[in-house]
């Protein structure tokens, strides 16, 4: 097996020690491996083109959900392999596909893995084209994205996006949203709205909706209506017990699924995330791409 493994030094869990005991454990599974670390944006796509250019088996990522993005978005209809391991504060991808957050755990589940098909979602901005592979979002969490500082990320984790999180919630507000799912129009108004290619925004903890699955063919749209803290708190209990939803003022979360999704905000641009990194602001369109990567995951049975 022929692997390239990108690393970036600058996510929260990629220590040097940690690089080299990756490094030494997929050589001696047998795997002959090429190890470059990013420096900048973008770093990451590019390497990965690299890799596809020289005709690896294998683009490993160790690094968080922007750096794995990067990396995916050069494999979409190439037959090299994603291979995932967790180094940085949310990691939603590798959780979703539960995978072991620990990184050699990771690592030793790669070496017996095999690559499966999942969806992407694809944006296509004036700068070209943008994929995730778990959410994008408009609203809230986009806020808690770009609000987050990377010196907070890289010192508490995940602890750090709940703390922005406690900062703004003083700030909640709806506003509306027009949507077009294939076709059909519906009209939302929300303090957060998701297109979903995963089911799980924080994995295990909070899941954002029943048989939301990054294989299906489908995004799906959930819509979360909060303009305070209580609102917010029954909206992610409606969450947490998969309450099903229609959209409208007085939904708390609705849901909807289709493969072309495009969200308008009619009063003005609102910030969107995509896996975590920001992705801009609305409007925009989101269409799912089905099987667009493989992704090295546990052998089935």
């Amino acid at each position: 097996m022929r692997a390239l493994l990108i690393t970036n030094p600058a996510a929260a869990r990629t220590r040097s020690v940690t690089v080299k005991a990756i490094t030494t454990m997929l050589k001696a599974g047998g795997w002959q491996l090429d190890v470059l670390a990013t420096g900048g944006p973008g770093d990451a796509r590019r390497l990965a083109e690299l890799g596809v250019e020289q005709g690896v088996d294998v683009v490993a990522v160790f690094g968080g959900d922007g750096t794995t993005m990067q990396a995916a978005a050069a494999l979409v209809g190439t037959d090299v392999a994603l291979g995932l391991i967790p180094g940085g504060t949310g990691n939603l991808l590798a959780g979703n596909l539960r995978l072991p957050s620990n990184p050699l755990r990771a690592t030793a589940a790669m070496l017996r893995g095999e690559p499966r098909p999942i969806d992407l979602g694809r944006i296509i901005r004036d700068d070209g084209v943008h994929y995730f592979a778990v959410a994008c979002g408009a609203g809230i969490d986009a806020r808690v994205m770009v609000e987050t500082p990377t010196l907070l990320k890289q010192k508490w984790g995940m602890m750090a996006y709940v703390a922005t999180t406690l900062r703004l919630i003083p700030e909640l507000r709806s506003v509306p949203f027009d949507i077009t799912v294939d076709g059909e129009e519906f009209h939302a108004e929300a303090a957060m709205l998701l297109v979903a290619n995963c089911g799980e925004v924080i994995p295990r903890v909070i899941r954002l909706g029943p048989g939301i699955s990054p294989d299906d063919g489908f995004l799906d749209v959930v819509a979360m209506h909060a303009n305070s803290f209580g609102t917010g708190v029954r909206a992610v209990w409606d969450l947490l017990r998969d309450a099903p939803g229609v959209y409208g003022r007085d939904a708390f979360v609705g849901y909807a699924r289709g493969r072309e999704i495009t969200i308008r905000s009619p009063e003005g641009p609102v910030p969107v995330q995509l896996d975590g990194e920001p992705g801009g602001q609305t409007d925009f369109t989101a269409t799912v791409v089905p099987g667009a990567i493989r992704v090295v995951m546990p052998k089935r049975g």
